[in-house]
């Protein structure tokens, strides 16, 4: 199943106000299918399952678990660093 750059910028718009675990969850599912004329991202899609993750959601942790084996090294370092950036960016939305 292909997603919309809508249902992309629609699924993001749901993370900033409310950073729920549902949401990033949908994210992450988002970015490991196709992308209209793109393939999956599995950098952004590893991100936000470790993000959901954190915040509870056990789909999210297997699912980021199986990703990791679709990754390099260099992919997975990147994926974590962007987990951890988005956290230092946003912890006031995550205290809500």
């Amino acid at each position: 199943m292909a997603f919309t750059e809508l249902e992309v910028r629609e699924a993001e718009e749901a993370i900033v106000e409310t950073a729920g675990a549902e949401d990033m969850f949908r994210l992450g599912l988002i970015y490991s299918t196709e992308m209209e004329d793109r393939g999956p991202d599995f950098v952004e899609a590893h991100k936000w399952f470790s993000l959901a993750a954190m915040l509870g959601s056990q789909p999210a942790k297997a699912y980021r678990d199986e990703l990791k084996f679709e990754m390099s090294a260099a992919d997975l370092t990147l994926a974590q660093r962007a987990a951890r950036g988005w956290l230092k960016e946003n912890r006031a939305i995550l205290a809500a």
